[in-house]
């Protein structure tokens, strides 16, 4: 965390909380760096990441005041998911998703793909062409089924940011955090059991459900605080639950961050019933606020929490570098990494070790989170002005990824079709659902530069989706 990045937290906040209102002009630069005790450059770069998140507006000869803040667009509706076991359904849904090419000419805003256009990530591909053309060849053997040690020593150092202590030793490299969220659920259920998971939830965690045969049971979650201690509890009292399935940092797609009381109960809640909780944190690390969230993980003492995660939202997907801190389930998870894919491919470990070793992570991190940030708010500025008045959207607290919910008799699989035609795909709401709910909602991304042709994108959308609900309504 830099000197002006703590800064422009604190003045965020003041503004955030009104100490600082609407049009008001702001402390002169100096007074800050004298109340601050920090120099004149670091409140100047301070006040310019506050222009970036359009808090901040400089005027000149007079100074930085506060912007106007918009009202907020109302927020989606906590789902009531029938509270009973379900096969898993979408794949077809799921599939089209996966098949989508970035580089096909269409307009992608469905697929959960970070901005690998950055250049705070030269360093990474340098090493990886290092790594390469080393005479040794270091990079081509199996490497330790449990991971590279120097990545697992990096990612460890990671942790404790979250929150987190681990050793080495306690961290197991996986083919990125889909396989670490495989694994573990393969590691506590047989095919039959029953796994309690948000709703909505990530696609990919259902979809393993469905393959090893296991039945979902989805929980109401609520937009602002996650996963309803309520509802899960009488889940829990009337179903024999194997395990539980939660993100609860910058989610997907809600976007939340669980409040740390929350987490606190949520895991009181699962050790009185002994049931172990799988972790996604994916994007934990792109959370907009500093210092990042704590994990679930950082309040376990008895090892029941998996933690998984990997660097394909920080830094790119093709790398395949994921990672699952399990626990007291360690050897369980081992032996479903060893007869699944075996050890992870070597070259892209060492990569990334000394991509983080070197600093360069949180600088590309940095960069990121604020990027991120301006593009959440400016999206949420075109889906306001160009969608029906009747929207609900999701308030992302970190990561590229937003949620939209429309009036029930709205139809997103409608929408998709008639949007492939003009060269624009989303994400549909129902394949974030084990039963198929959702059809009134689907999921946009954010993460690339938001030209023009984006903008004119998300008109288009809004044109579309006022044209069907005309239609439905006439």
């Amino acid at each position: 965390m830099t000197r002006y990045d703590n800064l422009a937290g604190i003045i965020g906040e003041r503004i955030e909380q009104g100490l600082y209102t609407c049009g008001q002009r702001l402390p002169s630069v100096r007074a800050l760096s004298l109340e601050h005790e920090v120099s004149i450059s670091t409140v100047q770069q301070a006040y310019r990441v506050l222009e970036e998140r359009r808090l901040i507006e400089a005027r000149p000869k007079s100074g930085y005041f506060v912007i106007q803040q918009h009202e907020p667009a109302a927020l989606p509706a906590m789902c009531r998911p029938a509270q009973r076991p379900v096969e898993i359904s979408q794949w077809d849904l799921v599939l089209k998703l996966l098949r989508s090419d970035p580089v096909d000419g269409m307009v992608h805003l469905g697929p959960g793909m970070p901005d690998i256009s950055s250049p705070t990530l030269r360093p990474l591909t340098k090493q990886l062409s290092r790594i390469a053309l080393h005479p040794d060849l270091r990079g081509m053997t199996y490497g330790d089924i449990s991971g590279a040690p120097g990545l697992r020593e990096q990612i460890a150092r990671l942790l404790v940011d979250s929150g987190c202590l681990a050793l080495p030793d306690d961290i197991m490299i996986t083919t990125g955090c889909h396989e670490a969220l495989s694994i573990a659920i393969h590691a506590l259920c047989q095919p039959g059991d029953i796994v309690a998971v948000d709703s909505p939830s990530f696609h990919g965690v259902t979809q393993t459900l469905k393959a090893f045969g296991i039945k979902a049971l989805e929980i109401p979650t609520d937009p602002v605080t996650g996963i309803s201690l309520e509802a899960l509890e009488l889940a829990l009292e009337q179903w024999p639950i194997s395990a539980i399935q939660v993100t609860p940092n910058c989610n997907n797609p809600l976007g939340y961050i669980m409040p740390d009381a929350h987490k606190q109960a949520l895991l009181n809640l699962a050790a009185r019933y002994d049931t172990p909780i799988i972790e996604d944190d994916v994007y934990g690390d792109l959370a907009y606020r500093y210092p990042r969230p704590h994990t679930i993980k950082s309040f376990d003492d008895d090892g029941r929490v998996l933690l998984c995660s990997s660097f394909s939202k920080t830094l790119a997907p093709g790398l395949r570098v994921g990672w699952i801190v399990p626990g007291r389930y360690m050897e369980k998870v081992i032996h479903m990494k060893y007869i699944g894919t075996g050890a992870t491919a070597l070259q892209p470990q060492l990569a990334v070790a000394e991509f983080v070793r070197l600093g360069h992570y949180q600088t590309h991190l940095r960069r990121m989170r604020a990027r991120y940030q301006l593009n959440c708010d400016i999206m949420t500025d075109w889906v306001k002005a160009y969608f029906p008045p009747e929207t609900r959207v999701s308030r992302p607290q970190g990561g590229f990824l937003m949620w939209i919910e429309l009036p029930e008799r709205f139809d997103s699989l409608r929408l998709n079709r008639q949007l492939e035609k003009m060269g624009i795909r989303i994400a549909v709401g129902p394949i974030f659902s084990a039963s198929g709910k959702y059809r009134h909602c689907f999921r946009l991304t954010y993460a690339t530069q938001l030209t023009a042709e984006i903008e004119a994108a998300i008109k288009k959308i809004g044109e579309t989706i006022k044209k069907q609900l005309a239609e439905v309504t006439a």
